[in-house]
């Protein structure tokens, strides 16, 4: 049985203890959160034995009653939380984006790199089954060579200053929660880029509101990429090869269909149903790593967590927004 400690209680954190009820040989052991009513609360809906505050967590895993902690608090506040639990010898599972800086992101992974502690980024839909179809159909030749990858995640939200999405102190902005989607996308399929340009719009709290991403790579390959706070967009991903092309039927972040249009012949649709909301997967993908005694998943390695921090803080830089990490009392 993995003993699981969730840090945050918000809805990032409910959606995930939802589906790890569904996932075999997993309990939820204890909850941590600024607020110990917050956790309680949280802990009493999910039937966890344990809960308190966030230092409270971290020595309930040192003690040996917690096997892995998932991390959902804000952007900036989980590499203070990672390094803690890293210090502890702590497995992770640490919500996207990993950090709010790529400074942050490069500590927490040399420290669990150094303690030799499993550490993974949560990114869900690299282990949805419509993706693992997609990946496997790409890396047998499916659709040739691949040549482009284009995805739009864009959600409306109204412009609230005193909410998380628009605060910069609190990981704000399209980029860190939408854009790191077609982002990790990109890289997983094509891998790090030589150049990253950005152009996009911004609130008058400073984070921004939208963003067009062109990854570019020194053998011709690319990506397009677009997310925004301001509209609702199809959140459609298209896979270019020199043979057809591979499309993510929307929400390709939580897909279930793929449609190969392989040149000269009709399109073929593949159904790939993910268990529960899709947060299964990679809640069993952490499962298989500490059972293998893993230190990283194959599938979301720690280089490809850096190599999306990279663009991520590329195009902030580029669009004039700068974050920074958070200080979290523990």
């Amino acid at each position: 049985m993995t003993r699981w400690g969730i840090a945050a209680t918000g809805g990032m954190a409910a959606a995930f203890a939802t589906d790890l009820q569904l996932v075999p040989d997993a309990e939820i052991a204890f909850v941590g959160s600024r607020s110990p009513d917050s956790a309680a609360d949280f802990a009493a809906r999910f039937g966890a034995p344990g809960s308190g505050t966030y230092r409270d967590l971290l020595d309930a895993a040192r003690a040996g009653e917690v096997d892995v902690v998932y991390v959902a608090t804000p952007h900036p506040q989980h590499r203070d939380l990672a390094l803690a639990a890293i210090e502890g010898g702590t497995a992770l599972l640490v919500e996207k984006a990993f950090t709010a800086t790529l400074a942050g992101a490069e500590e927490v992974v040399a420290a669990a790199r150094r303690a030799q502690v499993f550490c993974m980024e949560a990114m869900w839909t690299r282990f949805q089954p419509a993706l693992v179809h997609a990946r496997e159909l790409v890396a047998g030749g499916g659709i040739g060579d691949l040549l482009l990858v284009q995805a739009d995640f864009g959600a409306h939200r109204d412009y609230d200053p005193d909410s998380r999405l628009f605060d910069l102190a609190l990981g704000g902005g399209a980029l860190l929660d939408l854009g790191v989607y077609p982002v990790s996308l990109a890289q997983h399929f094509l891998g790090r880029p030589d150049g990253v340009t950005a152009t996009g719009t911004t609130y008058p709290s400073g984070a921004d509101r939208s963003a067009a991403i062109q990854l570019s790579y020194a053998d011709g390959r690319a990506a397009s990429l677009t997310c925004s706070l301001a509209s609702q967009t199809p959140g459609r991903a298209l896979l270019v090869g020199t043979e057809g092309s591979l499309e993510l039927v929307p929400p390709f972040y939580h897909p279930t269909e793929v449609v190969v249009r392989r040149n000269g012949q009709e399109p073929v649709t593949v159904e790939a149903l993910p268990t529960g909301r899709g947060y299964v997967h990679q809640a069993e993908e952490v499962q298989r790593c500490l059972a293998a005694g893993l230190t990283e998943s194959p599938v979301m390695p720690l280089a490809d967590t850096l190599d999306v921090q990279w663009v991520l803080e590329e195009a902030l830089g580029q669009l004039g927004v700068e974050m920074a990490e958070a200080t979290v009392a523990l």
